[in-house]
């Protein structure tokens, strides 16, 4: 029986279910609500009080950022803890969310371990005194992948990774880590042996970037193409897609790993196309996606 209560705030459905499992997984004495943004947050949190608040930074109608700022005008959640999870990792806006009186800060894209470990650091004795009651134990993470685990593995025999992702780490991971790919004599070539036009990305994971080159993009997924000798994900995995849109702007998409696949035909391929599916419904994000595809199609005529 859940004794703890916990919100869940993002405009992105994925996200929000993987917030949901790692909560029911490893913290079962938590009983997890959702809302797709800031203002729906608001509406629900007027009406019933929650122990813990895990919300986005970027959403339609009301920001994550604006909500905090409400919630702690408001006595019962003046020292609620509220763990902001957002892929806007820059010193400025975490300096600003600390200084609105944001408990903890998570990157996208996170781990089951880095998002466990924030709950607990913020929840605290008053989790575990839970716990303890109910006559539960913290799940390891051996223990908290198993459901997950589970539901994959019955796609095993079609090559879907299972291995749970590494930690996340304690600071959201900078927008770009590793140089671009260089496009030159070694790039991969579209028909009739010219070098195809690509425009540079850089894709983040839980533990790691790929530095890679946009081979197609639309509304609703980007394929990049990536050296073979960097550290790829699995299928499945969180990912963010950094993408200059012009005038000083970044794209920051959130989406998970569709495919994974050799560009050539051959086991010693030097390049891995990776596909990512876009899964934020934040109207803002869809229209600076929009101009970056029409940019993109322009550019590749």
């Amino acid at each position: 029986m859940a004794i703890l209560r916990a919100l869940v705030v993002d405009d992105a459905s994925f996200v929000r279910d993987l917030v949901k499992r790692t909560v029911r997984q490893r913290f079962p004495v938590i009983d997890t609500v959702d809302a797709q943004n800031g203002r729906r947050a608001q509406s629900l949190m007027s009406r019933t009080t929650f122990d813990l608040i895990l919300c986005d930074w970027e959403m339609p109608e009301m920001s994550g950022l604006e909500l905090l700022q409400w919630m702690r005008q408001q006595p019962q959640y003046e020292k609620v803890p509220f763990i902001m999870i957002t892929s806007r990792g820059d010193k400025d806006h975490v300096v600003e969310a600390v200084r609105e009186g944001v408990s903890e800060y998570l990157g996208k894209p996170f781990s089951p371990d880095g998002l466990s470990r924030k709950i607990i650091k913020v929840m605290g004795r008053r989790l575990k005194d839970a716990m303890d009651r109910s006559g539960k134990s913290m799940a390891s993470p051996a223990d908290a992948f198993k459901e997950s685990a589970t539901l994959l593995t019955q796609a095993s025999s079609a090559g879907v990774p299972t291995t749970p992702a590494p930690a996340a780490p304690s600071s959201p991971p900078p927008a770009a880590r590793e140089p671009a790919p260089e496009v030159g004599a070694d790039a991969p070539r579209a028909r009739g042996g010219r070098a195809s036009t690509m425009s540079l990305a850089s894709v983040r994971f839980a533990d790691r970037s790929l530095a890679s080159v946009v081979k197609d993009i639309n509304l609703t997924e980007v394929r990049v193409i990536a050296r073979r000798d960097q550290a790829f994900p699995g299928i499945l995995d969180q990912a963010v897609v950094d993408i200059d849109i012009g005038e000083g702007k970044m794209a920051r998409l959130n989406g998970y790993v569709h495919q994974l696949q050799a560009v050539d035909k051959r086991q010693d391929t030097d390049f891995v196309s990776v596909t990512i599916r876009f899964v934020d419904e934040d109207p803002q994000k869809l229209e600076d996606l929009s101009r970056f595809v029409a940019r993109f199609r322009a550019g590749a005529r």
